[in-house]
């Protein structure tokens, strides 16, 4: 009886939509995970191998850091196609194999994306600057250069100086919140959105059941292109940049964390819900105000389904009164918000590293720790 109710069921039902509250998703960082070949380089093959491993520590998904064909001026976060798989990864067919894998042992697979920008060599990009009228002449942030020659505004790169770079092909400056080798994609752009869509849907195609987004709140900048206003030295911290980066001297009221990228997370989130139980994880890079965009980006069932921010990913050491003060923030600000806890990630120091090198039993601190970051209401990542 209970065998023909079920086949009766439709499959939506048999679903787990909400798989991602609480759960713990397990960080891969290709290049460095394992190798299956001998060039001294993880890859596809090499995640699979271990699989078993990661399925027996009882973790509900992996998320894997960028494996796409990438000249690796940032490690992989400089994409030139997203719809492939570097070389020095493998090919496709090892992806498919990879998930096929990651399923049949009853894990979930989320991948990163990284729209914000793309690699200079993009062919998007090389279109773009190669004039002011060809079809992706608006793909990318362009502005003309002050009367004396000068960048548009003050907006600063967070890897150091100033966020605009001179292209001679068109004589203008092109954004790249990162390193010049990374152009900012420009998102008040229906075609590059649309585009940006289309690779979402390749990969849920081929059966990712989600994505970590990488700096999710850089997708929209002010067309106003106005000036960061000065930061009181009282309000700057080293959440997102070292506290020697003068990034830390400003307000990103203009750069960053724009009002403008909700319409966008709601076609993400329309695009997803095609697919059930699939889910995404944003990452917010915002010093000042990390967790009321956590909040808005989380809020309800139209955007993403979890974020992360900096706040605990700060080298700061971890305290009793910093938990209890993040945690009470986020409560006010997000109370129908949901949150994916990191105590470390690719970006930051390992937490061995980071926080328990001054402890007399290291190994104890390290089970305290992560038992408290199981405890922490919301999802986990961990690394």
């Amino acid at each position: 009886m209970q065998a023909a109710v079920k086949a009766t069921l439709s499959p939506d039902l048999a679903v787990d939509r909400d798989w991602w509250r609480g759960a713990v998703i397990y960080q891969i960082y290709p290049r460095s995970y394992q190798d299956s070949n001998g060039d001294g380089i993880g890859d596809l093959r090499g995640i699979i191998r271990r699989l078993p491993y990661i399925a027996a520590l009882g973790v509900d998904a992996i998320w894997i850091s960028p494996f796409f064909k990438s000249p690796m001026k940032d490690f992989g976060y400089d994409v030139s196609d997203y719809c492939d798989v570097d070389p020095m990864f493998g090919t496709l067919a090892d992806f498919d194999a990879l998930t096929a894998e990651a399923h049949r042992l009853g894990l979930k697979v989320m991948i990163d994306e990284v729209l914000s920008h793309t690699a200079d060599i993009h062919p998007w990009f090389r279109e773009s600057r190669s004039s002011r009228t060809n079809p992706k002449a608006d793909w990318y942030v362009w502005a003309d250069a002050k009367p004396d020659g000068t960048p548009p505004n003050n907006w600063l790169s967070i890897f150091g100086g100033s966020a605009w770079q001179w292209d001679t092909s068109r004589q203008q400056y092109y954004l790249h919140n990162f390193l010049a080798e990374q152009p900012d994609l420009n998102f008040h752009s229906r075609a590059v959105q649309d585009a940006l869509l289309d690779v979402t849907r390749f990969w849920l195609e081929r059966g990712v059941d989600g994505f970590r987004l990488d700096t999710i709140n850089f997708y929209f900048h002010s067309q106003g292109l106005e000036d960061n206003p000065p930061l009181p030295p009282e309000e700057r911290n080293d959440q997102t940049a070292p506290s020697v980066n003068p990034y830390n001297y400003q307000n990103h009221l203009y750069d960053k964390s724009r009002p403008e990228n909700l319409g966008f997370l709601e076609r993400f989130r329309a695009l997803l819900d095609e697919y059930p139980a699939t889910a995404a994880v944003g990452e917010v890079g915002d010093s000042q105000r990390g967790l009321e965009v956590v909040a808005a980006y989380t809020a309800g069932s139209k955007r993403v389904h979890m974020c992360y921010s900096f706040d605990f990913l700060a080298p700061e050491k971890i305290s009793a009164a910093k938990v209890r003060s993040v945690l009470e923030a986020f409560g006010k600000v997000a109370s129908d918000g949901w949150s994916c806890w990191a105590f470390s990630n690719h970006d930051v120091m390992r937490t061995a590293s980071r926080w328990a090198a001054g402890e007399a039993d290291q190994t104890a601190y390290l089970k305290v720790i992560s038992a408290l970051l199981m405890s922490l209401r919301g999802s986990v990542c961990i690394y």
